[in-house]
């Protein structure tokens, strides 16, 4: 049985989140985008254009359901692998014309459950897999190390939390600070294609003090943009962001109809 409309609103507490976003041209990540979404880009200052991809890495506490208490909540370490979209909606019936909402599509989850992922599937589109998954802070050092069914996921990747906020990484496409903190994630939202109405799932999240802090890291090893259609690419470290000891969760999904499609 496959629910897959995000009928649980979630709540947890985020311990360390670690969000790592890749560069890429926007013809690699256009194709993965699912209907009625467009790829939400950047052009640089040497007039290139880029889209992006990121891969989240967090340890998190009391993940349970909204009406539960937490502590009957999980603790966990999962992924989370996504392409930065944007979803244009007609609210004309509302008033307000034409609304552009920021979000992600969700390519890969991955959980160290297996009861997480096995209900991650049936009741979420977020493409949940079961992994082993660990993390380690030690002073101002924080590690995540994933191993996947396969090899076609790993991750290894070390971050320095300690010093002034990080420059920016060496080939990045951002002028500014700025700029890369659009694209720092997770966005507000994320958006999925709904098969039977033709419409887009968007499921909004919600957090507090949200403050993203530039960090150097370490990859010693990123397999997922080596496989499937990121095969043979060359992704660019664009940016890297910490944040911890924060409440996250998400509320109910809900469709949307595309601007320009008639629903």
């Amino acid at each position: 049985m496959r629910i897959q409309g995000h009928p649980l609103p979630m709540r947890a507490h985020f311990t360390d989140s670690l969000v790592l976003t890749y560069a890429f041209p926007p013809n690699v990540l256009r194709p993965l985008l699912a209907p009625g979404l467009e790829l939400d880009t950047y052009r640089a200052p040497d007039g290139r254009e880029y889209g992006f991809a990121a891969v989240a890495a967090v340890a998190l506490r009391n993940l349970r359901p909204a009406f539960l208490p937490s502590r009957l909540g999980w603790e966990q370490v999962m992924t989370g692998y996504r392409v930065f979209a944007r979803l244009s909606v007609d609210r004309s019936r509302a008033g307000t014309g034409v609304r552009t909402l920021r979000g992600l599509r969700i390519l890969r989850s991955q959980t160290s459950s297996p009861v997480l992922a096995a209900a991650g599937a049936v009741l979420s589109r977020y493409r949940y897999e079961h992994a082993v998954l660990g993390t380690r802070r030690v002073g101002d050092r924080l590690d995540f190390a994933v191993r996947s069914r396969g090899g076609r996921a790993d991750l290894r990747v070390g971050a320095d939390l300690g010093g002034p906020a990080a420059p920016l990484p060496e080939h990045s496409p951002f002028a500014t600070k700025r700029d890369a903190r659009r694209f720092a994630g997770p966005l507000p939202y994320t958006f999925e294609h709904d098969g039977r109405s033709g419409d887009v799932l968007v499921v909004k999240a919600l957090r507090t003090s949200w403050r993203p802090r530039p960090v150097r890291v370490e990859v010693q090893r990123l397999t997922f943009f080596r496989h499937g259609p990121f095969r043979g690419t060359r992704p660019v470290l664009a940016n890297a962001f910490h944040v911890a000891d924060l409440d996250y969760g998400w509320h109910r999904g809900v469709l949307m109809t595309p601007a320009g499609r008639r629903g």
